[in-house]
């Protein structure tokens, strides 16, 4: 970082915002009913998203995740 760098930047470096999961195609499920389905572990991964993203959140008020 140079010295340039606002507060937000350095954060968002030091610190960076969880990513949420990427969504799968309807087509990556097979359909034989696996336990999990692919989408039963996209529902976990996004609710981990959420816990992730408020935990960083609390950790930086005011500052917008989506900063780039």
């Amino acid at each position: 970082m140079n010295d340039t760098s606002s507060p937000t930047e350095n954060i968002l470096h030091d610190d960076p915002p969880p990513r949420p999961p990427i969504e799968p195609d309807a087509g990556d499920c097979c359909g034989n009913g696996c336990d999990p389905c692919i989408f039963d572990l996209y529902e976990e991964a996004r609710q981990h998203y959420r816990h992730a993203l408020a935990a960083w959140r609390e950790r930086h008020p005011g500052v917008d995740p989506e900063t780039r």
